[in-house]
């Protein structure tokens, strides 16, 4: 199978998968409640710092970090990256992994979204609100991704590995990838999927994430410290923005709410305890 066709295989698989669920997958929420269904714009300083917390402890922001710092010592990272460049062991030449990892990213924003559209609602005339303001959530996770790569790249100007420009950390498409591909795992914790699926879905995002970073580095774009970065901190603005704005507000809280409601809108005042 040639590089260039593997990840539009990929994306097209992954959204029959979603197609071919069986309804009660798409039917029954967990106890959070439903996808888009708790978000909120006003989360409060404490769940932030709570949810800041939990993204830099998650094994998938912290890992991929504590390994681009390793690939410091010595000249691991530059050996590396002159290894695969040299051998493009899994896409065969520079050109088909620069062109396998734009479709891997088309792939993983294609899962996202084929996940959040899919995901159940509590009421279905409700259902273009709801999907609204999940949808937002996510774009917020992809534009704070994008900008913060975008920053980063212009104070470090690290130069690439075959010289093309000094823009190689972080990696974007890897930030991206970490993005998209833990929203994407976000989204199917709402849907009731055995275990054997769920251990599978997780598994092919990391696969899919490591398969985007990859090929970065064999295209000759990036060094494996500039993705694993990358990665990192695609991962941590999505559990981020997850656990701050998308998830039932849980413990003492008071909150002012406004929604639609019939042909108009609601205020309502809530407090948990």
């Amino acid at each position: 199978m040639s590089a260039r066709l593997c990840p539009r295989l990929c994306s097209f698989l992954a959204v029959l998968f979603l197609l071919l669920l069986p309804p009660a997958a798409c039917a029954r929420p967990i106890d959070r409640g439903y996808w888009g269904d708790n978000a909120t714009i006003s989360p409060g300083w404490r769940r932030l710092g709570d949810a800041a917390l939990k993204a830099i402890k998650d094994p998938f922001t912290w890992a991929p970090a504590a390994g681009a710092a390793v690939l410091q010592i010595g000249n691991i990272d530059n050996n590396i990256a002159r290894w695969a460049n040299r051998h493009t062991p899994v896409f065969g030449s520079r050109a088909a992994a620069a062109d396998a990892s734009d479709m891997l990213d088309e792939a993983n924003l294609a899962l996202y979204l084929a996940t959040g559209l899919a995901a159940p609602v509590a009421e279905t005339d409700n259902w273009v609100w709801t999907k609204a303001r999940g949808f937002a959530v996510g774009a917020g996770v992809i534009f704070a991704t994008a900008g913060t790569t975008g920053v980063l790249k212009n104070i470090t100007h690290r130069q690439r590995p075959v010289g093309q420009g000094k823009q190689s950390f972080p990696s974007g498409h890897a930030s991206m990838a970490g993005a998209t591909d833990r929203l994407t795992a976000e989204n199917l914790l709402y849907y009731d999927l055995p275990p054997t699926a769920r251990v599978a879905s997780n598994a092919g995002l990391a696969g899919l994430a490591l398969m985007t970073g990859w090929a970065r580095v064999e295209a000759g774009k990036h060094h494996p410290a500039d993705v694993l970065a990358g990665a990192a901190l695609g991962n941590f603005f999505a559990v981020f923005a997850n656990e701050a704005f998308l998830r039932p507000k849980l413990g003492n809280n008071v909150a002012l709410n406004v929604g639609p409601y019939r042909d108009g809108w609601e205020f309502y005042f809530s407090f948990a305890f």
